[in-house]
């Protein structure tokens, strides 16, 4: 019997994932079964259980590749480039509706909490890292602030459709400045 290779497993498992991800944001966890990712996936019911023995199981794992490309600085710019990046995945794939299921069944699953509150804080770490020297004191604040306004802005992806991201990058600018007003005071 010949040999499966690691890339043909990984590419697998992967088309299990990206067939949930497309289930769940379009119908919700809890009107996605193992059988409609079975069915959204073209695989065997043998398949899927080879990689994954639960539903639940196969949320943490789309949860765990849901990183979004943060901004590369705190400019009115970059701010503003983040945001359309959410924007169009919102209304290319679903993700911000994604989102919400995530952070939803989070607030139910110690699991999936545990991962979303990982990669809330690799978000805020990274985001501090943005935060020029002088105003470093505040990093924390700023970062807390910045990751919050854009989980607010997804949500607002999820539930009301294509929405303008210009309020949002105003807003979390004026609390960029705001701080660094304050730092300087």
């Amino acid at each position: 019997m010949p040999r499966v290779s690691q890339a043909h497993l990984d590419a697998r498992r992967q088309q299990i994932v990206d067939a949930a991800r497309s289930r769940f944001a379009s119908h919700g966890f809890a009107h996605t079964s193992m059988t409609d990712i079975i069915a959204e996936s073209g695989l065997s019911n043998g398949a899927i259980y080879r990689y994954f023995t639960s539903k639940d199981e196969i949320v943490v794992a789309v949860c765990e590749q849901g990183t979004d490309a943060l901004p590369k600085a705190l400019t009115a710019e970059a701010v503003t480039g983040f945001l359309e990046h959410l924007r169009a995945r919102a209304r290319d794939s679903n993700h911000a509706r994604l989102v919400a299921q995530i952070y939803a069944e989070a607030a139910v699953s110690p699991q999936l909490a545990a991962v979303v509150q990982r990669q809330l804080a690799a978000m805020r770490a990274a985001i501090a890292e943005l935060v020029p020297d002088p105003r470093r004191p505040q990093a924390g604040e700023i970062a807390e602030a910045f990751v919050a306004l854009c989980a607010a802005y997804s949500q607002q992806l999820a539930i009301r459709g294509d929405v303008d991201p210009a309020p949002f990058a105003t807003a979390l600018m004026a609390i960029i400045k705001a701080e660094r007003a304050r730092s300087l005071s």
